[in-house]
């Protein structure tokens, strides 16, 4: 354990039983969340490197204009 988790450790030890399951439950579910986050990813590279290529394309025979994600 690090020493900044063994810090935290300690604090969450001084608090009462139901602020720690309150902060163990937010931990549990931000690491569910990047672990679902991950296997998504890992399943999309093929996809996404289609969507390049079409992106690629689309600008190469003109079809594209410019712009942000902001501008309509």
């Amino acid at each position: 354990m690090t020493a900044l988790m063994h810090q935290v450790v300690q604090h969450l030890e001084s608090l009462p039983d139901s602020q720690q399951d309150i902060v163990a439950s937010l931990l549990l579910e931000e690491l569910e969340g990047e672990q679902r986050w991950d296997e998504s990813l890992a399943g999309s590279q093929p996809k996404l490197a289609l969507l390049a290529q079409e992106a690629l394309a689309a600008h190469a025979n003109g079809l594209t204009i410019p712009g942000g994600f902001d501008q309509a």
